[in-house]
Formats: structure tokens, sequence, C-alpha cells
């Protein structure tokens, strides 16, 4: 399977630097994607919970346009801004994954981005 970059209007569009996913090999790997409204740009929501869902929306929205899901994620990193945000964007992740989670991994924002509490880059299964 060659290389296949993925794209859609129903989630927020990537900078020029990257893609929204790239599909090869079996897998989608989507990449940190944080919590903008694909429509106005902006970002969605005040708290980490809020914050959470919208990047999961955009990353179903985008697994969905590579031919896969959230159901076929196996790793996951999620980056925080805070620490202090971790056990919120906990709740609202098994919400989403109350069941045989994937794996996953946590680390810091290298940079401060005003109103940005989270970003999360995914692998799943094509």
């Amino acid at each position: 399977m060659p290389r296949q970059i993925v794209t859609t209007s129903n989630a927020a569009k990537a900078p020029a630097t990257y893609s929204q996913a790239v599909k090869a090999a079996g897998l989608v790997f989507v990449s940190g994607t944080a919590p903008h409204d694909p429509v106005t740009g902006a970002i969605e929501g005040s708290t980490i919970q809020e914050q959470t869902k919208q990047c999961l929306t955009n990353i179903a929205a985008i697994l969905e346009a590579a031919g896969s899901s959230l159901d076929k994620i196996v790793s996951a990193t999620v980056v925080l801004a805070e620490e202090d945000d971790f056990p919120g964007m906990n709740e609202e992740w098994l919400r989403w994954f109350p069941s045989d989670p994937p794996a996953r991994q946590g680390a810091k924002l290298p940079a401060r981005i005003p109103g940005l509490k989270v970003s999360i880059a995914v692998i799943a299964e094509a």
C-alpha cells in the first residue's frame, strides 16, 4: 500500500507544515490534533474536558476519512499544557474509551499557545 495523505474538512485544518494524517503500512498516523473547530478554526472549549472532547471529535473525523475509526486506535499520545489537567483529560478520555482503551503516553506541550490545553496524536489500524 503506497503512502496516502488523509485530509477532511470535518476536522480542523492542519497547518502547511504537516498533514492531518498519513495512511501507510496498514496504519493511520494522525498528527497532533488540537481542539480547533473545523469551521471557524477557533479553539473550542475552555475546560480540559471540552478541549479533549473536541480533539477526539476531530480525530474521529480524520479516521473516518481514512476508512478507520476510534475503536481501531492502537496508540495515543496526549500532550498537555499543564500537568494539573491530567485528571480532567482522563475523565473525558474514559467517556470515549470506557473499555479496552488504546496504549497511551503523555507529554507536556513544548510551547505556550494561548488557550490551548491539549493536543492528541494517534495511530490506528487502517
